[in-house]
């Protein structure tokens, strides 16, 4: 097995990360929990922090700005649409944030997110929470490793035990 020394293509990179806002204010963060693993390469975390990734080592640490163009996009679309609660399953628990999939018009899936819930209706958009935001982060590498064959094919890293509860 080759020893993998950076983050590059086909690596499975492990981070700890804090993801504040314009404001200072924690959007997210990964300490005080599992590190964030992701295939360098797949498109498993926004452009712009897996460009500042790229050639990063065990134990580096660094912040990184990602412009809304390289995070999750500007704002775009008609905003906020309402949809009847009757539409969702009586016995989910409806958060704002939360993220579901619709079928299209051509019938693929693309994501929605609740925005808000106003009496009998929950807002959804078709734009991240974050869309437009400007994204603050603070990254620790922790570990960075040769992908599987698998792995690789699939998008995504599968975990120490070879799965990582997904099922293809």
């Amino acid at each position: 097995m080759t020893t993998v020394t950076s983050a590059a293509d086909g690596t499975v990179v492990s981070i700890h990360y804090t993801l504040r806002d314009d404001d200072g204010d924690v959007v997210d963060s990964s300490v005080g929990n599992d590190p964030l693993d992701y295939l360098h390469g797949a498109s498993n975390i926004v452009p712009g922090l897996e460009a500042a990734m790229t050639g990063k080592q065990v134990g580096d640490k660094f912040k990184v700005t990602v412009t809304p163009a390289d995070g999750y996009g500007e704002v775009e679309g008609p905003g906020p649409r309402p949809v009847p609660r009757s539409a969702f399953p009586d016995d989910l628990e409806i958060e704002a944030g939360m993220q579901f999939f619709v079928r299209g018009p051509d019938g693929e899936p693309f994501p929605v997110w609740v925005a808000d819930l106003q009496g009998d209706d929950v807002l959804v958009d078709s734009n991240h929470p974050l869309a437009g935001e400007t994204l603050h982060f603070e990254v620790e590498v922790m570990s960075i490793r040769a992908a599987t064959s698998e792995e690789i094919e699939h998008g995504h890293p599968h975990g120490p035990d070879g799965h990582g509860g997904h099922h293809h």
